[in-house]
Parts: structure tokens; sequence; C-alpha cells
């Protein structure tokens, strides 16, 4: 490894370092850490965790100086764009067992919930454009709609603003890229065991071993049961394993081989229906302000003996790398998933104002039986050079990958909407007299004897979609104070939906195909300017584009006839960012960043009725963000996000008939993003009051979220905070206590359908053991 910095010393109590780099030795030390977590510590240490000195000051836990993403091309320091990385002992503090639990801690993003065309699963929103696809593993898209565990990450990195020049087909919002866990050229072992409130009971083994000096295999294993605090009858397990192994760790030429296993059984959340406000007629004084309706944290409008939810990852990748004497690095990654998300689950439905108007709610089944299954293949080369005078640190690829998605529902006898005594889906009646598809606003039964036959229904889609990709990045470094980071990418994209002919109920329906072909190209540019070593200020453009069919058959944005021929939605952002590493040794991290983001083609109805490329948003926010250690004991991470989403233009709206239409421009024009808190703001602090004693503590704010674009349905802001206290019994094993939710808040932290809101967990309290060797 070279470098033309000056040279400083690393010194741990265990192993001496070769002399390297300031800037290289922030990196190791960083990467280190989810190591040192595994070092036998020396008796005497007064510390939990080993100490680790770069320059005679410890690096924060909560930091880290580079991405694991190998397209940027610079530090996090002096990289001109918003990102976060919650590491692994972020993770471990907050008590995160899940995707979804660890994004908590960074504002900016919300959670939406699921709907008829909206799968059950992770689906994010980030600076308010919705970025359900936009997950990606070690920097590949990891595709199917599931919800992800955290049992084999190293660290997770929130990428905010356009992600396409990174990723290709993607939202205006950003990107959250997974670091998977890799085999170490050290032996330790690492295990979990908690047990806590609403029946928790989750255990973890991580292993290491060194086989030769160029051999290392690593094994991470998972178990999960758990109810959900608060809300009685959901529940649900999981396990999952993720084997891997390292050739020639010590070689210019690193083959890494890995698989990765996890699959759930659950009975899925049904959440609270809203209060539907009537506009007009007779009912109006029945109206209710929009909010969820009142009930008891603990309502439930499913049916045990009907919903459940069953999913299945499997991953395999193969991931080699050639590091050539120059510096210069080719890398090709190669990998195979499978994702299965079969489910059959209740949404409360209040379509009919029922809620308010009969004190009833219809148990609308929301099914599905999917399938994803991809191959993708990305190669890079990636070093630096000097040409007249200038460096260049560059990275340069292409990736090619096939996705195939094939999707059905249940069909149920009888039906979940049967007209019995009229009751339709209206629901004017309860009970057994509508088959129990409609139950009572108040104290539903989730437990009433409903009873079916279940089959897959013959209508079914096929969408495949391929991509070829080439990009290339650069951070230019005119000067030790001036550097251009640029990046292009170029994308072949082709998605083909297929619905076979089928007989339903007596009756054929024909076949369909639709085909969408788009080539498009994104790309951005930062100016950075460093004012010192440890500070940089940068004002950056990037573009992205949301082709037709965006989700590949398993998401809201499904291809179909009406979209084939639309071009994709660009999206462009400005932002003025700034980035400081203060106190000694940069162990603090702080950012801040104005940003403003446009869709000028949305897809909307346009004047004459059809949808076109017609509509437009904008987004205008703030964002601040802290990392890293005030003082030795003393860490914080945490950040503010203000976000101003306008729907500047709709589309049209139909206030005819369909035989007489009458197209008039939408009324939602100038309403507020759906799923987009105004503010949102994170923080969590840990602090080791005495040798091996740590207590910690956070807090979670989101203001009004809208769930429509009428601006009608709203959850209300809240406010969570929650607790851990840590203590290290010997050497071997640490006891850690976490309380979630320490007030008992009510909240909903789960919105997007103008249906109903997903319930935050209540209060729950999980005690788990930790064991290093």
């Amino acid at each position: 490894m070279k470098s033309t910095e000056k040279s400083a010393g690393i010194k741990s109590r265990k192993h001496a370092t070769p002399t390297l780099s300031r800037l290289h030795l922030a990196a190791l030390a960083t990467l280190a850490v989810p190591l040192a977590l595994h070092a036998e510590v020396a008796p005497e240490q007064p510390q939990k965790l080993p100490e680790v000195v770069v320059d005679a000051t410890r690096t924060s836990d909560f930091q880290t100086t580079k991405s694991a993403n190998e397209k940027f091309t610079a530090p996090l320091l002096d990289t001109p764009k918003s990102v976060t990385v919650i590491t692994s002992e972020v993770i471990s503090q907050t008590g995160a067992v899940s995707l979804t639990d660890a994004l908590r801690t960074v504002p900016g993003i919300t959670i939406g919930a699921g709907e008829g065309g909206n799968p059950v699963g992770d689906n994010l929103f980030i600076r308010g454009y919705n970025a359900q696809t936009d997950t990606y593993i070690d920097g590949i898209r990891d595709t199917g709609s599931q919800s992800r565990e955290i049992f084999d990450l190293e660290q997770i990195e929130v990428v905010k603003g356009p992600n396409s020049a990174y990723g290709g087909r993607s939202s205006a919002g950003g990107g959250i890229n997974l670091v998977s866990k890799s085999p170490k050229a050290e032996n330790f072992t690492n295990a979990s065991l908690g047990l806590g409130s609403a029946q928790y009971r989750r255990g973890t083994v991580d292993i290491n071993r060194v086989i030769n000096d160029d051999v290392a295999v690593r094994l991470n294993v998972m178990g999960h049961d758990a109810h959900v605090a608060g809300r009685d009858e959901v529940n649900g397990n999981r396990w999952g394993i993720a084997p891997s192994i390292t050739l020639g760790m010590h070689s210019s030429t690193k083959a890494t081989l890995s698989y990765y296993h996890m699959q759930s059984d659950e009975l899925p959340d049904t959440g609270i229906p809203f209060n539907n406000p009537f506009t007009t007629g007779t009912n109006v004084s029945k109206n209710g302000d929009g909010t969820p309706i009142s009930v008891p944290r603990e309502t439930f409008y499913g049916l045990v003996d009907r919903d459940f939810r069953k999913t299945q990852s499997d991953i395999g990748t193969i991931d080699v790398r050639h590091d050539f004497a120059d510096g210069m690095v080719l890398r090709n990654v190669i990998r195979y998933g499978k994702t299965d998300n079969d489910y059959v689950w209740t949404q409360p439905d209040d379509s009919k104002g029922n809620t308010m108007l009969y004190g009833t709610v219809w148990r609308r089944a929301n099914t599905r039986v999917t399938s994803t299954d991809s191959l993708a293949n990305a190669t890079s080369l990636s070093g630096s050079f000097t040409a007249a005078g200038v460096k260049h640190s560059y990275t340069t690829g292409v990736e090619i990958s096939r996705e195939d998605t094939d999707r059905s529902s249940y069909l149920f006898s009888p039906g979940t909407n049967n007209p019995v005594n009229n009751a339709g889906t209206a629901c004017p009646i309860s009970g057994a007299a509508t088959l129990y598809n409609c139950t009572t606003t108040i104290n539903p039964n989730p437990n009433d004897p409903w009873a079916y036959t279940r089959t897959i229904s013959p209508a079914r889609t096929s969408v495949v979609t391929n991509t070829r990709s080439a990009y290339a990045f650069d951070t230019v470094e005119f000067t030790p104070q001036w550097l251009l980071n640029v990046g292009l990418r170029w994308d072949d994209y082709r998605s083909v939906l297929d619905v076979p002919m089928y007989t339903l109920n007596g009756a054929t329906t024909a076949a369909s195909h639709a085909e969408v072909k788009s080539n498009f190209t994104n790309y951005q540019a930062g100016l950075v300017y460093k004012p010192s070593t440890n500070s940089s200020i940068y004002v950056s453009y990037g573009t992205s584009s949301t082709p037709p069919g965006n989700d590949g058959g398993d998401g809201l944005d499904s291809l179909s006839s009406t979209i084939q021929n639309l071009k994709p939605q660009d999206s462009k952002n400005y932002e003025l960012g700034t980035k400081w590493e203060v106190l000694p040794g940069g162990r603090l991290s702080l950012s801040a960043a104005v940003f403003e983001s446009e869709m000028n083609n949305a897809r909307v109805t346009a004047p004459d009725g059809t949808t076109q490329n017609v509509g437009k948003k904008t987004m205008k926010g703030v964002e601040l963000g802290v990392s890293g250690n005030i003082t030795k004991e003393w860490q914080v991470f945490g950040g503010y996000t203000y976000l101003d989403g306008k729907v500047d233009d709709n589309g049209s709206v139909n206030v005819g008939t369909t035989l007489v239409p009458n197209w008039q421009p939408s009324p939602y024009n100038g309403n507020v993003f759906p799923t987009t808190p105004k503010n949102s703001a994170s923080l969590w602090t840990s602090y080791s009051v005495l040798p091996g004693v740590v207590v910690g503590g956070g807090l979670n704010y989101v203001s009004k979220v809208y769930a429509n674009i009428n601006n009608t349905k709203y959850a209300p802001g809240y406010t969570r905070f929650d607790a851990m206290a840590s203590y290290d019994v010997n050497r071997h094993i640490t006891l850690q206590l976490n309380i979630q939710n320490l007030t008992d808040k009510l909240y909903f932290d789960k919105v997007s359908s103008p249906h109903y809101a997903g319930v935050g967990p209540g209060r729950s309290a999980t005690l788990t053991a930790n064991f290093k060797y």
C-alpha cells in the first residue's frame, strides 16, 4: 500500500502495525473495530474495548473514514455527498435486530406500510422518495420483497440523494448498502443469547478461524423468536446461516465465497385504520380528523386462522480480486439470489367510511405468492495515478444482471368479499352473518372461526428484467485543498411483462404482454474545497432515472401497457454541504448539508386522461449529522433532517363522467409529499461511567406524516426514548440490558397506505449475554 502523505504510527496492545499514512491508519483503525471487539482483553484493561491509538488518539467506534463501496473514490470526509454509516457498535448498542430497527437511527428515512400493490416487507422512503428497490448488498442490488436481518452485517451505509450514478435505475432519494461480514486474519468466537419481554428469544454465533496463512473461514448463525410488544397476537420467528471462506488472504489474488440463507414465519401486523373523513353528504357530521382511530394499542383486526407470512432468502456470492504491484485492483463479483415472499395479510380497510359510519372494519385479505431469482456479475478496475501533477483516484467497471419475478395471489372459498346480508365491503353489519369478513371496530376477535379453502390463483404474472451498465468514477486532486469528484454511468434497461391466458370463475382472460426498452445516462459532479486537512466544503450535482417497471414486478411500480412507452422519470439534485472531523485525532465527525431535488417529468394522468411524464415534484431540505467521541468515554451518533416536499403538478383528475369526461388540474397540486415528515431527529449516546460499565440512551423524533397525497389522513408526530446499560462481567462476558420505548409511547411508525397506519412496538426489555473469545 502506497501513500504520498506523511506517515504516522498506529499502536495496539496486542499487535504492532507497519508505518502507514495517517489516512490509511484511520481507515484501518476503523475497520479493525469489529475485530477488536473479539480480541482478548488484558486483565488490566480499563475500557470495554481494546485501545487502538492513531496519533495518540483513540478512534471512535461510531465513526468510519472510508466507505466499503469501492465506487466512492475518496474518504467520506472528501466525498461530496451525504453518507451516514451505521457501524456494528451502533447496531449492537441500540439492540437492533432488523434492518428497519437499525435505520431508526438515521433521520430522513421513513418506513412505508404494505398495501394491495405494495408488498409486505422493507419499504423505505429516503428524502421523501420511494427507495423500495434501492437496497444493495456489498454494492450489488438486492432484489425481491423481503424483511432483512442484520446478523451477517458489518455496517450499513445510507447514501442520500440521487443514486443512479452508483446503482443504475433508482429513486431520487438515495440508497442503502449493506456490508456483509467476511473472514478475517485472526481467530475469534462471538456469541450472544438474549431473553426479554414479549416472549423475546434470540441467539447469534459468529466464528472466525484462520486455517493457514492463506485461508480463513467465518460462520454466522442466528435464531430469533418473539412477539411484538403491545401487539398481543403479532409474532414471528426466523433463523439464518451465513458461511464464508477466503482463499489467498495474503496473496495478490484473493477469492471470497459466501452463502446467505434466512427464512421467517410470522403472523403479520394489521395496524389501525384511519378516521376516514367524509367530505360531503348526509354523513358529514360523522367526519373523522384523519388520524388513526382511538382504540387500545393491542387491537388486532387480523385472523389467526387465516393470516400468515413466510419468507426465504438465499444468496450465493463469489468475490475475486487481484492486487497489482502498482496498486491497481481488478475485482469480479458474481452473485445468484432467490427471494420468496408468501403471505395472507389482513388490511383493516376503511374505504367505505365504515369505521365512522357503522363502527366496523372490512377484513380485506391482501395476498401474495411471489418468487424472484436474480443473477448479477460486476467487474471493476480501481487504482490511482498522477498525470501532469494532478492525482486521480478512480474506479471503472461494467455490470450485467437479470431478475426474474413470478407473482400470483391466493383465492379463497368462500371469498373475503361476500355480499352476505348485503354487507359487501361497506360492512354495515359484522360477525358471523358476514362470514367474519367484517368485524367490529372496537374489540375485534382475532380468533373468529374463519373457515376457508385456499388455492393459488391461475392469474400469474412474470416479469423479466435485464440490465447492462458501464460506469466510471474519479476523484481529481488538483491541490491538497481542491478536489473534483465526477461519476458517469450508462444503463441499458429492458423489462418484459407476460401474463399467460387463464380461466377464472368460468371466464377466460386473454394473455397480455408489455415491454419497456430504455437507455439512460446519469452523472454526478462535486467540487470539494478543504480549508484544512480535517474538513471539507462541497457543492455537488447529481441525477437519477426511474424507468417504468422499476420494481421488477414486485412492488408499486408494476409494468403495464399503460406506462410501457413512457420515458424514465428523471430527477436532479443540488447540494451544498460541509464535513468536519474535530477534537484531537478527528474523533468527532460533524456534517451539514442543504439540498434541493426536482423531478420534472413525474408520471401522472395528463389532461387527456392518458398517463404521461408531465408531473413535477420538488424537495428542499437540510441535514445535520454527528458521529464519534466527545470525550474518550462519551460517544454520540445522530442527526436532524428538515424536508419540505411539494407535489407541484399532480396532473389532472376527471370531475365529469366516464362518458362525458371533464379533466381539470389536480386539486392536490401543492400538497405535501406523503410519507415525509417535515422534521425528524435521532440521537444515540453512550458513556463509560466506570471501567466495564456503559450506560446509553437514545431518542427518535418524527413530526406529522401524511398517508395520502390528499393530505387528509396522517400519523401524528411522536418522540420515542430508548435506554441501554452494559456490564463487563469479565474479559469474555458482557451483559447488556436494552429497554425500547421507555415511556411506552403509543405511536404510528408506518404509513403510505391511505387505509391504516402501522403501530409502533410498546415498551419492551431484553437482557443479552455477549460472549467473546
